[in-house]
């Protein structure tokens, strides 16, 4: 009996002991200031890359608030850096005599070694054309880049234009790093139509043909009449997704046209040529019916296969109309119907989520979404919407993209 009384209470002192350490609270590191919100058990394992467009910094930041890896560029941002497998960064920077100066403007790419030496350069920045905003690396090798195009006002005029300004439409370039050559290239140019003027090129009826881009959506005198501020690779698809801030849309190519293709109305997977394919966000843009979605929209960007909620897109409508942003989780259709908008499978907004400019939003392994509010700093929540960690600094963050302490990236930089 003693014995057994014995063995009963050594198992249940095993049990409690067990059962204490397996209930302790993970050890929580100090803290910087700009930590808000840390909830050790629910926050993603992941650095995240900082791009601070106010401060012209780039750095990888740990959850507690400190500096994981810091690097020192030559010129100020165009925006856009991305820490590559190679533990390489690549990054859109301004030149020291950029001609065209709108927001996100950034005349050259670069990659950065870890130890801040420059390892390839393209600079693609002249008063008829500059690169801005985003940037992003094919599987080929070959990087995609965001591009304004200076048209004089007497060629806009002929296009149906409706002021007597020059104006500055959107490009895409792919460019061959092994040569620095432009190997593809599409350009709203050649995709407009109005119905302004039937005296001039391009007159038609924008409601009937939404594969077409209405040059007179905006009459703006700057003439900065689109400002697009993402480009996203669909793999799979071979298509490329922009999204066009002041458009309040985002935009659908093919990019398995030839660049002469990609000039006409033929040719490529989808026989479309260089059309857009799709369209979503505001309707208005075609003069169609249909609820507008976004009011100003960043980083759309589709999740990866080993992500939760991959294939859907990640989008930010910065809510500038409503002084409220929203993170918007979308599924596409299988197949482009202009009449038909994508499906909202998650969001994510709160009364203290604003910014008018810049942000984005990004899944993790874990399912968190991290999300960047541009002149405030990050945020993570989860799929059921519980912010558990928030980060606060001054500055204007671009985006903020999260690496996995383990990941190939970051491994390779510290190597």
């Amino acid at each position: 009996m003693k014995n057994n009384l014995f063995l009963t209470l050594t198992a249940a002192l095993l049990f409690w002991s067990c059962s204490d350490d397996t209930e302790k609270a993970p050890v929580v590191p100090e803290l910087t200031d700009e930590v808000l919100v840390y909830e050790p058990e629910k926050i993603s394992d992941n650095l995240v890359l900082v791009s601070d467009a106010g401060a012209d910094e780039v750095y990888l930041l740990q959850k507690d608030g400190k500096k994981f890896h810091e690097w020192t560029l030559t010129n100020e941002l165009g925006n856009d850096a991305y820490l590559e497998d190679s533990g390489k960064l690549l990054a859109l920077l301004k030149t020291d005599d950029d001609k065209i100066i709108f927001g996100g403007s950034g005349g050259q790419i670069q990659v950065i070694n870890p130890d801040n030496t420059i390892d390839w350069q393209f600079v693609y920045s002249t008063e008829d054309y500059n690169l801005h905003h985003d940037i992003e690396r094919l599987p080929n090798g070959n990087i995609i880049a965001l591009v304004w195009e200076k048209k004089t006002a007497a060629d806009a005029q002929d296009r149906g234009y409706q002021l007597d300004k020059d104006v500055y439409i959107e490009s895409v370039i792919e460019v061959n790093p092994s040569t620095n050559q432009i190997v593809w290239k599409w350009s709203s140019w050649d995709h407009l139509i109005q119905d302004a003027d039937n005296t001039k090129m391009n007159f038609g009826s924008v409601s009937n043909n939404p594969q077409l881009i209405d040059i007179n959506f905006n009459n703006l005198d700057n003439g900065d009449i689109m400002h697009a501020n993402a480009i996203e690779y669909d793999e799979k698809n071979d298509i490329i997704f922009i999204s066009v801030n002041f458009y309040h849309e985002v935009w659908v190519i093919d990019h398995s046209t030839t660049t002469d293709q990609a000039k006409t109305d033929t040719g490529g997977n989808y026989n479309k040529g260089g059309n857009l394919l799709y369209r979503f966000g505001n309707p208005s843009t075609s003069k169609n019916t249909g609820t507008q979605l976004f009011s100003n929209n960043h980083a759309c960007n589709i999740i990866n296969d080993n992500l939760p909620g991959a294939g859907n897109m990640l989008i930010f409508n910065n809510g500038s109309a409503q002084s409220q942003s929203v993170v918007h989780e979308l599924q596409l259709p299988t197949t482009f119907d202009f009449n038909t908008a994508p499906t909202s499978v998650w969001s994510f907004t709160d009364a203290n989520l604003f910014s008018s400019k810049v942000s984005g939003a990004y899944r993790t392994e874990n399912g968190n979404t991290i999300i960047t509010e541009g002149d405030f700093g990050y945020w993570e929540v989860t799929a059921s919407k519980e912010v558990v960690w928030k980060y606060n600094k001054g500055g204007f963050f671009w985006r903020g993209y999260p690496y996995k302490t383990n990941s190939t990236a970051v491994v390779n930089l510290k190597n």
